[in-house]
């Protein structure tokens, strides 16, 4: 599965551990210039994906959610990588304020967590992730959709 050529893909992972290696998956597959959106309640496991991801690219160090900064960047690993929080974005102006353009259209790849918040400054093309929990089939029970848009 190339991630180029997917529409909607549908997961499911019964372990953080499973959760990490989809993200890594998708990490070691991307490419410079594309954008992934990262949704999913308090809770669900953005962060464990995002590390997976971050280690799919060569990132050494500790990624965490830069809930407070709204941007981090790791140049580290074999392409640079923009983790966005922005859940605690009041206006989309914000994102102009930290040069989210530079990221998006950049020699990098971005992930952004909570991206339905900012949807009218998305580019035309990204792969949204959506991370789901379902209790009834355990605690560590997720259902990862990831589909082109």
């Amino acid at each position: 599965m190339g991630v180029d050529c997917m529409e909607t893909i549908v997961m499911e992972t019964n372990a953080p551990e499973e959760t990490f290696a989809l993200g890594r998956k998708l990490g070691q597959e991307s490419a410079p210039g594309q954008v992934y959106t990262l949704i999913g309640d308090l809770g669900v496991g953005k962060t464990v994906f995002t590390q997976g991801f971050a280690s799919g690219l060569g990132v050494t160090g500790p990624v965490n959610s830069p809930t407070f900064t709204i941007l981090q960047i790791y140049e580290d690993g074999r392409i640079p990588f923009y983790h966005f929080d922005v859940y605690r974005i009041a206006d989309v102006e914000e994102m102009d304020e930290i040069g989210y353009e530079d990221c998006f259209y950049g020699d990098g790849v971005c992930l952004i967590e909570w991206a339905d918040l900012i949807e009218e400054i998305l580019p035309e093309k990204y792969r949204k992730v959506t991370i789901e929990k379902d209790l009834e089939k355990g605690f560590d029970y997720r259902r990862i959709t990831i589909e082109s848009v």
